[in-house]
């Protein structure tokens, strides 16, 4: 497993009974966790002096409660800054355990020692992005939300990359890489990081299981001569590593790089247990 263990402004604290209670700087929020199926007692203080609690409902969905929450406040990771505010469906504006891949993908940026072009497809609210962009790389950022572009754009402003050569898209990421293709474009690496769900800007309906393939291989268009790396994620239960790695393996066995896919994880402080938060495959070229 893939473990994020280097934040010093977040950590999950305590997990119980379907949620985890974790600190975001100096704020303590309560969100639930699927994978938290145990039911331990909640001796962590934090449980009964957070700042914020979202309650999920049993006919989906939920919605948040709030004690004594700024409306945004900043997180730093290393070099990244990021604005956090609560938001629909329990998100914060990041996932803390993909910080893991952040380092990685710098790692691999920095030690090429050439110009890098990144594709970041689904890309959120730009972790990867200013990762990619921090290391030197120029980035082109694509996600089918206006909203959370321009979210992205804020952390980078915050992150003191507004210079950096990041091409900020909004569009369905499918058509975006066919046209990309049409248009000859190319990229040294691409990273994706698919919702399980999802609908474009027009209604276009995503569903991972089946799309995920097919995407990988479009892209698999736009990748140079000499790619560097290729990186996806998942958050569906489906989709364990093993499978993540056969089709990033397939996809790309023309290019005759390496592959290695693993959980991705948060230390939980109370317990020294390792909460798992999803998947990774990353391949990379030798």
């Amino acid at each position: 497993m893939w473990i994020a263990d280097k934040w010093k402004e977040y950590e999950v604290l305590d997990c119980s009974s379907g949620e985890k209670l974790e600190r975001w700087d100096q704020y303590l929020l309560v969100r639930p966790d699927p994978q938290v199926i145990w039911n331990t007692p909640k001796k962590h203080p934090g449980w009964e002096n957070k700042n914020a609690h979202y309650h999920r409902s049993k006919k989906g969905g939920g919605e948040w409660e709030f004690f004594d929450l700024p409306k945004q406040w900043n997180l730093h990771y290393g070099p990244l800054t990021f604005r956090l505010k609560p938001f629909s469906f329990k998100h914060t504006g990041i996932f803390p355990e993909q910080a893991v891949n952040w380092d990685w993908i710098m790692e691999k940026i920095k030690s090429s020692h050439r110009p890098i072009k990144v594709l970041n497809l689904f890309a959120y609210t730009g972790g990867a992005t200013l990762a990619a962009a921090y290391a030197g790389a120029s980035v082109t950022h694509v996600d089918a939300s206006k909203g959370m572009v321009s979210w992205a754009s804020e952390n980078a402003a915050v992150s003191g990359l507004s210079e950096a050569p990041i091409r900020w898209i909004v569009d369905d990421c499918m058509k975006f890489v066919e046209r990309e293709i049409r248009r000859g474009n190319q990229y040294e690496a691409i990273i994706m990081d698919p919702p399980s769900y999802g609908r474009g800007p027009k209604g276009e309906t995503w569903k991972l299981e089946s799309a995920i393939y097919p995407l990988i291989r479009l892209c698999t268009r736009l990748l140079s001569k000499r790619p560097l790396f290729f990186l996806v994620n998942s958050y569906t239960t489906g989709l364990q590593p093993a499978v993540l790695a056969y089709m990033l393996g397939t996809a790309l066995r023309q290019f005759h790089g390496h592959v290695d896919a693993q959980e991705i994880g948060l230390p939980v402080s109370s317990s020294g247990l390792i909460l798992p938060c999803g998947a990774s495959a990353r391949w990379e070229k030798h």
